[in-house]
C-alpha cells in the first residue's frame, strides 16, 4: 500500500501556513453539530479537548485515571523546548528543526518537524497566559536551560516539575469547557475497542473500571492521545497504568503501526535495585546541565556513593566529557545511555549490581553554591534522597539507563490522521516527529503542539466533508465491538491458570530488555521472537485472573493490557529485526562505526516502517513511507 503523508508542497517554511489556508473549514454554527471523542487527557488529549470545545465542537473525553490531573505527562520534569532565542545565543526555528532532525538520526519527516519548531514559540505564550509558573531570570524574561543534543539554551522550565505545571494549565482549560458543558468527561473509563462504520472511525467501546460495565460511545471522529508503550518492558519510567491497549486495538482494526522498535532509553534513571520493583524512577535530564557523569578508571564494583567522594580526580573517568568534548555531558540520550552501558560492560560500573554510573554535583555546588543548585533541582534532589537514602548535595547520585519514551506509534499523515479515516493520533501515541531518538524536552513540545495548534485546524478538513448524521450506539457495528470486548474478558476470566499476570509481564519484559533494548543483534532478536511466542501461548492457557468483569477488577485490567503487550512485543522484535541498521536509540551490533557509534544505512532504510495487522497468528505486512530530505544533509551524527 502506498502511504500518502499529505505533506503540502512549497518551501519548508511556508508549508504549514499554506496548508492552513488550503484545508477545508467548518463554520462556527456547524461545529456544534459534530461530536468528537478524545481518548486520553494528558497534555495532548487535554489540550486538544479544551481547544476543540472552545471552537464549538461537542467533546467526549475519556481517561482511566480518576482525574486528568493524574496523566503521566506530569512525570516530564525537565522542561519544554521552544525557539524563542531569549538567551540570544544563536537559536532559531530552523536550528530547533535541525537539532530535532539530527537528534532523531534523520528518520523523521522534515515537514512535521519544522511545523513543530514553528508552533513551539506559540506554546510558551499559550502556557504563560494560562498561568504556568515558568522560571524567570533576573531581568524578568523567562529563563532557559540547556538539554542534551543542543548547543543553545532553549528549554523553558518550572523548576523540576515542568510537566506537572503544564498539565495543570491544560487541565484548567479543560475544566472550563467541562463547566461550560462542551466537554463530557468520563474518568475511570478505559477504551477497549474502536468502532468502524463504512470504513471510518465512528466511536469506541469502553469498560467502566469501577462497575465493569461495557458501553459504546458514538462520534463523528475519534482522537487517541493515549501515550506510549514503554511498559511492554515491564520495568520502565512510565506510570504503572500506562499501556498500549487503545492504540493496539485500533491497530487491529486497520490503523498502521509505525517504527514500533524505536524505543528511547533514558540515561538518567535510578538503577534497578531488585526483583521487587514494579517501575523505575526517572531523574530529569536537566540534571546533566550541572551534574558530571563519571566512573572510576579502574573497576570498583560495589563502590558506594559515600565512598566515591574520597576518590581523587586523577582516578575518575569523566567519559562523556572526554569522548564528546563539544557536547560533554549534554550529548543526546541515546549516546549517553549507550556509553553508560559500555563502561558498565567493561566492569567499571558502580553500586551493588555494577550497573550504575555516578552523576556528581560537587563541582556545581562549589561553583554556584547550594542555594542556586537547590533552586534549580531541589525537588529532584529531595525525591532522590527519599528513594535511595543518599543526599545528592553531599554524595554523587547513581544513575543507569532505562526505558522511557517510545518514538514509534500509530502512523499518521501531516494532518495527524491514521490510516483509518476519522481516527487521529496525537502526542506520544503517534510516531510522528522524533525519528529514531527523541531529544530531551521535546515530548511536552509535541504533545501541546498537536493538541493546541495542529489538530484544531486539521480535523476540520475531515469533518467539513462528513455528514452531520449520528450513528446510534445500537448499530450492529457497536454491538459487534461490544461482544468482541466481552468475549476477550470472558476468555481471560475463564482460564483460571496458575501464574499471575505480573509473572508473565516480567517474563516478557526480560526478553524485551535483553534482546530488543539498548543493544540488539539478529541472533538475539530471532530468539526473542520465539520466546515471546511461547510466553503468549502459555498466557492464554495458564494465566490466573481473579474476580469478575462486573466489578472493580484490577487483575482483569492488567490481564487485558498484558495480552496486548505480548502481541506488540512480537511486532517490535519483527521491526527491529528487519531494520538491520543502527539508528538513534536503535543500535544493531552488526552496524556500527569503528568507534562504536551508530551506523545508518541511508540507501536501504530512509523510510518509515508502517506495519499492517494481518491476524494474531499471521505475520504483519510492512508498508513503507519514503522519507525525503531536501533541507538537511544526511551525515553521520557526531557530537564530538
Amino acid at each position: 500500500m502506498i502511504l500518502d503523508s499529505k505533506i503540502p508542497g512549497g518551501a519548508l517554511e511556508e508549508k504549514w501556513e499554506k496548508h492552513k489556508f488550503n484545508i477545508k473549514l467548518v463554520n462556527p454554527a456547524n461545529k456544534r453539530k459534530y461530536d468528537i471523542i478524545v481518548v486520553g487527557t494528558g497534555l495532548a488529549g487535554a489540550s486538544a479537548a479544551a481547544s476543540l470545545a472552545e471552537l464549538g465542537y461537542n467533546i467526549k473525553a475519556f481517561c482511566f485515571q480518576d482525574s486528568p490531573r493524574r496523566a503521566h505527562s506530569i512525570a516530564a520534569q525537565g522542561g519544554i523546548n521552544a525557539a524563542k532565542n531569549y538567551q540570544n545565543d544563536g537559536d532559531s526555528i530552523f536550528r530547533l528543526f535541525y537539532d530535532t532532525i539530527k537528534g532523531g538520526d534523520y528518520r523523521s519527516r522534515e515537514a512535521n518537524v519544522h511545523r513543530l519548531a514553528e508552533v513551539s514559540v506559540n506554546i510558551i505564550d499559550q502556557c504563560v497566559a494560562q498561568g504556568v509558573p515558568f522560571a524567570r531570570e533576573y531581568g524578568g524574561l523567562l529563563d532557559n536551560r540547556s538539554f542534551g543534543g543542543a548547543q543553545v539554551s532553549r528549554t523553558f522550565y518550572a523548576r523540576g516539575q515542568t510537566g506537572q505545571q503544564l498539565l495543570l494549565g491544560a487541565y484548567s482549560a479543560l475544566s472550563r469547557q467541562i463547566a461550560n458543558g462542551k466537554v463530557e468527561m468520563h474518568s475511570r473509563t478505559e477504551m477497549l475497542d474502536l468502532v468502524m462504520v463504512d470504513g471510518k472511525a465512528r466511536g469506541i467501546v469502553t469498560r467502566n473500571l469501577i462497575t465493569g460495565k461495557i458501553e459504546s460511545h458514538s462520534a463523528h471522529a475519534v482522537i487517541l492521545a493515549t501515550g506510549g508503550y514503554g511498559n511492554v518492558f515491564y520495568l520502565s519510567t512510565n506510570a504503572m497504568g500506562s499501556n498500549a491497549t487503545a492504540a493496539w486495538r485500533a491497530h487491529k482494526k486497520g490503523a498502521f503501526f509505525a517504527n514500533p522498535c524505536y524505543t528511547q532509553i533514558h540515561p538518567t534513571c535510578i538503577p534497578v535495585s531488585g526483583d521487587h520493583q514494579s517501575k523505575l524512577t526517572l531523574m530529569s535530564e536537566s540534571l546533566r546541565n550541572d551534574g558530571r557523569v563519571w566512573v572510576p578508571k579502574e573497576g570498583r564494583k560495589g563502590l558506594t556513593a559515600s565512598e566515591a567522594v574520597a576518590i581523587p580526580e586523577e582516578e575518575r573517568d569523566y567519559y562523556l566529557e572526554t569522548k564528546y568534548p563539544s557536547f560533554g555531558n549534554l550529548v543526546p540520550r541515546d549516546v549517553a545511555s549507550r556509553n553508560a552501558k559500555y563502561v558498565c560492560d567493561e566492569g567499571r560500573g558502580v553500586g551493588a549490581t555494577g550497573l550504575a554510573v555516578f552523576l556528581d554535583f560537587a563541582d556545581a555546588i562549589k561553583r554556584d553554591g547550594k542555594d542556586v543548585i537547590s533552586a534549580k533541582y531541589g525537588n529532584l534532589f529531595d525525591m532522590y534522597k527519599q528513594i535511595t537514602g543518599d543526599n545528592p548535595y553531599e554524595v554523587p547520585m547513581m544513575i543507569y539507563p532505562a526505558v522511557h519514551y517510545t518514538m514509534g506509534g500509530l502512523w499518521v499523515d501531516y494532518n495527524l490522521m491514521t490510516s483509518i479515516p476519522g481516527l487521529y493520533a496525537l502526542g506520544e501515541c503517534n510516531f510522528s516527529d522524533h525519528g529514531a531518538n527523541r531529544l530531551g524536552a521535546s515530548a511536552l513540545m509535541q504533545g501541546l503542539a498537536d493538541g493546541y495548534f495542529v489538530i484544531p485546524y486539521t480535523i476540520g478538513d475531515y469533518l467539513a466533508q462528513t455528514p452531520y448524521d449520528k450513528i446510534p450506539t445500537d448499530h450492529e457495528a457497536f454491538k459487534a465491538a461490544e461482544e468482541n470486548v466481552k468475549s476477550i474478558n470472558r476468555k481471560l476470566l475463564s482460564i483460571k491458570g496458575e501464574k499471575t499476570v505480573d509473572e508473565f509481564h516480567k517474563e516478557l519484559g526480560h526478553v524485551m530488555w535483553d534482546y530488543c533494548g539498548m543493544s540488539r543483534n539478529a541472533e538475539g532478536l530471532k530468539k526473542a521472537k520465539e520466546e515471546i511466542k511461547k510466553i503468549r501461548e502459555e498466557y492464554w492457557q495458564n494465566v490466573k485472573v481473579i474476580g469478575a468483569n462486573e466489578e472493580l477488577n484490577m487483575s482483569l485490567e492488567k490481564a487485558s493490557r498484558v495480552a496486548d503487550f505480548l502481541e506488540l512485543g512480537e511486532l517490535m522484535v519483527d521491526d527491529a529485526l528487519h531494520r538491520s541498521e543502527s539508528c538513534g536509540g536503535h543500535f544493531r551490533e552488526e552496524s556500527q562505526t569503528e568507534e562504536g557509534e551508530a551506523k545508518r544505512k541511508d540507501n536501504e532504510f530512509s523510510y518509515v516502517a508502517a506495519w499492517e495487522y494481518k491476524g494474531t497468528d499471521n505475520e504483519s505486512e510492512l508498508n513503507k513511507e519514503a522519507l525525503q530530505f531536501e533541507n538537511v544533509k544526511l551525515t553521520q551524527r557526531s557530537y564530538k
